[in-house]
């Protein structure tokens, strides 16, 4: 069974840092595609960025572009979310999703994904 587990989440102020961690189990890590998203109050869900091994790309949402990176440690399983620089428009609960095959062109579209993690909420004072 795919299991995803995001975990990291926090109050940080305006231009801080966090790192989000994603913890995976049940299928074989290089084999999917692990995205994160998120959810801001009164907003749509939205694909913040995305790693494939497989394909060894990454992608970022224009949002987040040259603040945000996604890394993963296989030995470990996890997918990891390096925020910096963050803004208040961060603020949301950041979701993990895994997908056993994805387009680059489509990593941003929740239907591409398998399984969800719950949720870690991210909340940027300003």
């Amino acid at each position: 069974e795919v299991q995803l587990q995001a975990s990291g989440g926090g109050l940080v102020q305006a231009g801080g840092s966090l790192r989000l961690s994603c913890q995976t189990s049940g299928f074989t890590f290089d084999d999917y595609a692990i995205a994160w998203f998120r959810v801001a109050p009164g907003k749509e869900r939205e694909g913040v960025s995305c790693i494939s091994n497989s394909l060894r790309s990454t992608w970022y949402s224009d949002s987040v572009k040259s603040r945000f990176s996604v890394s993963s440690d296989n030995a470990k399983n996890t997918v990891y979310l390096q925020m910096n620089s963050l803004k208040p428009e961060d603020t949301g609960v950041y979701y993990c999703a895994a997908a056993r095959w994805i387009v680059g062109g489509l990593w941003d579209l929740a239907r591409e994904y398998d399984a969800w993690g719950q949720g870690t909420q991210v909340t940027v004072s300003s």
